[in-house]
């Protein structure tokens, strides 16, 4: 078993107009070879937009690309022919499959934040498809499934699922047991436990091979907690 605590003020920043990211793996000019990927995923990127800016229409191919909304509206568009606005506690799951054109721009309410991870699929050569599903998960439900089995999104993964866990402070949630677990905290911060140092909101707790273990928030958080092949 290994685990690794991956700080968000470690990440690789990019500003542009209207737009701050931060990217959890290499990304563009941003090389480094020890943040390349953990398992499928080879993108993390946490994105803040100001309103009616964003991502203008681009392609991407060979992705299951998965988007949760933490704050403000996303109107997501692609070559699919969706069209949706995705509000806090939205996520989407779009499969590029042989390739697809899509844009993601902040409504015009305010800002808008949403985290957005890439996986190399199993089938990188299967049609595109768009999917969007809403979860409602409070302190004391425990994980709450968005992507996989027991969701309402798939994914074109198999054994990947993401749960999304909100806990008020004092709480305690088991993280599952999985060959990869990336758990990463949007809000919020959790106590030290016997296998990592406190955390903060843009930290990131990866485990490889482990079992479950409680982790306990110090303030009220929200975690999105991948399992991975």
């Amino acid at each position: 078993m290994s685990v690794e605590i991956r700080r968000g003020t470690a990440r690789f920043v990019e500003r542009e107009p209207g737009r701050l990211s931060h990217h959890g793996f290499s990304f563009g000019p941003h090389l480094d070879p020890e943040r390349l990927s953990f398992g499928p995923m080879v993108c993390h990127d946490d994105h803040v937009l100001g309103r009616g800016t964003g991502f203008e229409e681009h392609p991407h191919e060979g992705l299951e690309i998965i988007t949760w909304v933490v704050s403000g509206t996303l109107v997501h568009r692609d070559g699919t022919g969706a069209e949706e606005v995705l509000a806090a506690g939205d996520g989407g799951v779009l499969s590029a499959g042989v390739g697809v054109r899509h844009a993601e721009i902040a409504g015009p309410d305010g800002p808008a934040r949403f985290v957005q991870v890439w996986l190399r699929p199993d089938d990188p050569d299967r049609a595109p498809a768009y999917a969007r599903a809403s979860v409602s998960a409070a302190p004391g439900d425990g994980p709450v499934r968005l992507v996989g089995e027991g969701g309402p999104l798939s994914v074109g993964v198999a054994g990947a699922s993401l749960d999304v866990v909100r806990l008020g402070a004092g709480e305690t949630v088991a993280l599952p047991a999985a060959p990869r677990v990336h758990a990463f905290l949007t809000t919020g911060a959790l106590l030290r436990s016997s296998l990592a140092e406190p955390l903060a909101a843009g930290d990131t707790l990866c485990v490889t091979d482990g079992p479950s273990y409680d982790v306990t928030a110090a303030v009220p958080t929200e975690i999105l907690v991948w399992s991975l092949p």
